[in-house]
């Protein structure tokens, strides 16, 4: 059976194609460094990450994005013996306006060097590229329509102004018109367009609802490329929004894949939540993840293989498998490249905020927590409601509160926590907790009790997380010690802070150093673990 999420913690928006008998799935990043993750299957049960193409300048350069703008729901193609990956980068979240380059790479392997981008235009954002029997390539994309008033929390439906279809081509860039071809349901805010062909049928999938609790995919067909489009006899092949009990929510934003022997699938983003601290609200940390239902044909449509929208926990699989038992992960950092689980943010110099050698990860404190531009943290996703994170800040000399280095659970800037080795005018050098629950749009931070006292040389730090709450702990030899009292870690989700429709990641853990001195105090790492609880 396959097991659902088949990409647990944040990856969203799965675009999904098969080369022979590989599958691979791409997802959002947003704002994390490298942009896009591409994961491999052929069973399509177990899945393992084998690339992030958008690795250097020339494809992609966030510094400055805000929080959840970056790389938005990529598309994964093979065609002409080339792998070919369209990508927005969304420079602009809040208010009506959203400045959302598109730009199409390609390479002949998956785990090669991705060309240098073509730029295609700035209409929207959600692109992708179908390849038609012809040879033809047509770019889709949403119309953004910047007199809707989309306020990013709070998105307008008039914004989002249909989908648009043009012929493209690496030779000639875009020709021919440009017509809008499907305006989507009365669910609105429609988004997300993919195009695949099948027995002389265009069909195209399309998300829908925002990606909140209303989410759905939107299926419509037509026997021209160009339209009319008439839409699925329900509207919608996967839809949780009527049931809010279901333990999969917000379901949509997929792509069809079909086997060699026929057999189809369809990917979709999906939420898990859980309530808060005080049992109530809904809340996803683990953002929105990766599920795959099986899907059959009947009349010319898609229908859930199950009957119904509602995707499935569990789902036949190709082969006979059994489901991996979750791994804890360690790492001493003796290597000369960053484990593959570890990201940053925005900056393609990645050299200016961190390095390896000598047996340590050292970051270079930069800016703040705050930043949009250059900000030394290292970290990997959250997979598990319940886990616990090990570091060792093994060296870090702090002359004064500007300069901290420590342990985060990390969301964005508005929703974090971390636990810091710091100076403090009165108590030297000391641990501090620092806490931003979702304080928003202030982004006030507060210092949650007082400083603990450190002696000199290496800190042990250790956060473990339970679903909603969390607690911070700390050792210089002997016992582990708790730093300060529980903390809400329902926040550090895509729920917290501002709501639904407020940000789009996942929560993240890792090693943090930021010196707003502007003098680059260091801090090296001597190791890192993830145990799943």
């Amino acid at each position: 059976m396959i097991q659902n999420p088949v990409l647990p913690g944040f990856n969203p928006d799965p675009s999904i194609c098969r080369v022979g008998g590989d599958y691979y799935i791409a997802t959002s990043t947003f704002e994390w460094y490298p942009g896009v993750q591409i994961h491999h299957s052929r069973d399509l049960a177990t899945w393992r990450l084998v690339a992030r193409p958008l690795n250097g300048p020339a494809l992609l350069d966030m510094r400055g994005n805000p929080d959840s703008c970056g790389i938005w729901a990529p598309c994964l193609s093979h065609a002409d013996g080339r792998f070919w990956l369209v990508y927005t980068d969304v420079k602009r979240y809040d208010g009506s306006f959203k400045d959302a380059p598109n730009y199409i790479t390609t390479c002949e392997t998956i785990d090669g060097d991705w060309s240098d981008p073509w730029f295609v235009k700035n209409t929207g954002f959600d692109p992708s590229l179908f390849h038609d029997d012809d040879g033809r390539k047509y770019f889709v994309v949403l119309q953004w329509n910047h007199r809707g008033r989309g306020t990013g929390g709070n998105p307008a439906h008039a914004s989002f102004d249909g989908i648009l279809l043009q012929e493209w081509s690496p030779e000639a860039g875009l020709t021919g018109p440009c017509r809008k071809i499907y305006d989507g349901t009365d669910r609105g805010l429609t988004e997300g367009p993919h195009i695949f062909k099948r027995d002389g049928w265009y069909y195209l999938t399309a998300a829908e609802g925002g990606t909140g609790y209303d989410h759905a995919v939107t299926m419509a067909r037509s026997r021209d490329i160009w339209g009319p489009y008439e839409t699925h006899p329900e509207k919608h092949l996967i839809d949780a929004s009527h049931a809010p009990d279901h333990p999969i929510q917000r379901a949509g934003h997929g792509q069809y894949v079909e086997t060699p022997d026929g057999q189809g699938y369809h990917s979709f983003l999906m939420g898990r939540p859980i309530a808060g601290a005080d049992g109530t609200g809904r809340y996803c940390p683990l953002g929105r993840e990766t599920g795959i239902e099986r899907v059959v044909w009947r009349d010319g449509w898609l229908w859930l293989e199950d009957g119904g929208t509602l995707p499935r926990v569990e789902v036949p699989g190709l082969v006979a498998a059994e489901p991996e038992a979750p791994q804890p992960c360690e790492t001493d950092f003796s290597g000369d490249v960053l484990p593959a689980e570890f990201q940053w943010l925005r900056t393609p110099e990645p050299d200016r905020i961190f390095r390896l050698g000598d047996g340590a990860l050292t970051l270079i404190g930069r800016e703040s927590p705050g930043s949009w531009f250059e900000q030394a943290l290292v970290a990997r996703r959250q997979e598990h409601f319940a886990y616990a994170a090990e570091t060792t800040v093994v060296a870090f000399e702090p002359e004064t509160y500007q300069q901290n280095a420590g342990l985060t659970t990390y969301y964005n800037r508005y929703k974090f926590h971390a636990a810091l080795v710091t100076h403090d005018p009165d108590a030297g050098r000391s641990l501090v907790l620092m806490s931003c629950a979702g304080d928003y749009p202030d982004g006030g931070v507060e210092m949650v009790g007082d400083p603990v006292p450190v002696a000199g040389g290496p800190v042990e730090l250790r956060v473990e997380v339970d679903r909603a709450t969390q607690r911070f702990l700390w050792r210089q030899g002997g016992d582990w010690r708790p730093l300060g009292p529980e903390l809400d870690a329902a926040v550090i989700s895509d729920e917290g802070g501002r709501g639904e429709h407020g940000s789009f990641t996942g929560a993240f853990v890792g090693m943090i150093c930021f010196d707003i001195t502007g003098l680059g105090r260091e801090a090296r790492f001597s190791r890192f673990a993830y145990q799943p609880g």
